[in-house]
């Protein structure tokens, strides 16, 4: 590492610096690569970068820096993807599950899989090459529990997908209900700001807003959506109808029913009706106004269902609490770092177990080694293509896509 002056064409001083050379094989890169480390601010940073450019230098595509140290040999695809993770990560969650992609234990039991897979094929490929040893009875038998053991485990990682893309892609609630149930003023509530216009005309809300929180370390987006209701003038109507699709695409939908209102529980018994959707947990709001609120006015064993007030926050704890149960209740152990976010790399390993069952069934029927050896030799393209070892130039582009400049 080196310090001094950067100096432009002209030889008109920059800024101090200071600059480091890494040799080739030692890089991140694994190429000759030099880092200049510099002042903070705009203008200093346009006029080095001007500078460089200037000079032959150009600037780097999205995720260039990592695609060469993949293509070097400096890690694998799957820790490629990792750091594209490890800088999105925005909570404890997704960052704890980053860094064990990052670090190596998942590309490890994914290399795992891979190898046990190796000793499978090479007892059918060598039945293939010799005829004349051809597979006994013990020798099957023994392959079939290799299979199963094999099969399970693939099915296993490919199944903490379901958690995996919660901790990846946030877990998405949709607040909804009729006009005026305080909607807004939950939404406002969650995320601890004024984000939501709120006002006792019903109808205000006639485009839905969406916010991201950190709910006890996993991303929860929620959203605030128009209010259900017949009627209405074109404008709300459509924000009605987009506020059935958000439901629909949501993970978790908190139905609020204003309890101050006269026929509320008529209305949410049709409303239930037409919701027509299992994951869902009803609020009965506003308590703050009634005179004697009691548990039994709400009591309704078809699902879960809190009472709780936006004005004096009562039975928000315990929404909180309700919210981060149905979260955890999908959630993989994450202390062995071996959970799948990758939509690409669960695709894979769903394709992989399938085309380990389809063996697994030849050999049982004692198919010929040829067609058996095929199908395992699918399953084993499957698992390289996470790790990398078997790619094309169309998945390298589509995953180096994400990353921002300069990773």
């Amino acid at each position: 590492m080196r310090y001094g002056r950067f100096l432009g064409a002209s030889k008109e001083p920059i800024d101090q610096v200071l600059a480091v050379f890494m040799p080739a094989g030692r890089s991140y890169t694994g190429l000759d690569q030099v880092e200049i480390f510099c002042h903070g601010g705009d203008q200093v940073l346009r006029r080095l970068l001007e500078e460089l450019i200037h000079s032959g230098a150009r600037a780097a595509d999205p995720g260039e820096f990592t695609r060469l140290a993949f293509e070097n040999g400096r890690i694998n695809l799957s820790e490629a993807e990792a750091v594209a993770e490890i800088v999105a990560a925005n909570t404890e969650q997704s960052y704890r599950v980053a860094r064990e992609h990052l670090i190596g234990a998942y590309t490890e039991h994914v290399t795992m899989l891979r190898n046990q897979l190796t000793e499978i094929m090479a007892e059918t490929e060598a039945s293939v090459d010799y005829p004349e040893e051809d597979i006994d009875l013990e020798q099957k038998d023994q392959m079939l529990r290799l299979l199963d053991r094999l099969t399970q485990q693939t099915r296993e990682l490919a199944d903490t997908y379901r958690g995996g893309r919660i901790i990846r892609e946030g877990f998405t609630i949709a607040i909804a209900g009729r006009p005026n149930a305080g909607k807004s003023s939950l939404f406002n509530l969650l995320l601890k700001q004024e984000r939501a216009l709120v006002a006792p005309t019903a109808g205000t809300t006639r485009d839905y807003l969406s916010e991201w929180i950190d709910l006890g370390g996993y991303a929860v987006r929620l959203i605030d959506t128009a209010g259900i209701r017949s009627g209405g003038g074109q404008i709300e109507k459509a924000g009605q109808a987009q506020a059935k699709r958000l439901m629909e695409e949501a993970d978790l939908v908190l139905w609020l029913a204003d309890v101050s209102a006269k026929g509320w529980q008529a209305h949410l018994k049709k409303d239930k009706i037409d919701l027509n959707k299992q994951v869902i947990i009803c609020l009965y709001n506003k308590i703050d106004i009634l005179e004697k609120p009691t548990e039994a006015q709400y009591a309704d064993n078809s699902d879960q269902s809190i009472a709780i007030s936006c004005v004096t926050e009562v039975g928000i704890a315990e929404l909180k609490e309700v919210i981060l149960e149905r979260i955890r209740a999908n959630q993989p152990d994450l202390t062995s770092g071996l959970v799948v976010t990758s939509a690409r790399h669960h695709q894979k390993l769903e394709r992989a177990s399938e085309r380990l069952a389809e063996a697994r069934s030849l050999l049982e029927l004692d198919e010929s080694p040829e067609i058996i050896s095929l199908e395992l030799r699918g399953a084993a393209d499957q698992l390289d293509e996470i790790t990398g070892r078997i790619y094309t130039e169309d998945i390298l582009e589509q995953i180096f896509a994400k990353f921002c400049v300069g990773k």
